[in-house]
């Protein structure tokens, strides 16, 4: 089967950990989903950038809690949640 992209027009960012299991199963849904993202794995980074990306986090989730997923800088969804994944992009 040819590989396909799925053309949505939303901006996704997934904020993960590296070791958490629900973050790889959430960029495991999107990525068979072929759905176009960036991510940042929060608990790989160091000093300021670290910093600055839990500022965002913080900003979307006060809990801080893993997985983040922001999408079009205007819906967020925490933790894995197929369903809402689904239906936010729509799939």
């Amino acid at each position: 089967m040819a590989e396909r992209v799925i053309a949505l027009k939303k901006k996704i960012k997934l904020y993960a950990l590296s070791t958490c299991g629900w973050c790889k199963k959430t960029k495991k849904f999107l990525d068979d989903n072929y759905v176009e993202y960036e991510y940042e794995y929060v608990d790989l980074l160091t000093g300021a950038e670290r910093e600055r990306v839990m500022t965002e986090v913080d900003r979307w989730n006060p809990r801080r809690s893993f997985p983040t997923i922001v999408i079009d800088d205007s819906q967020v969804i925490i933790g894995y949640n197929e369903d809402r994944l689904r239906e936010a992009l729509e799939l």
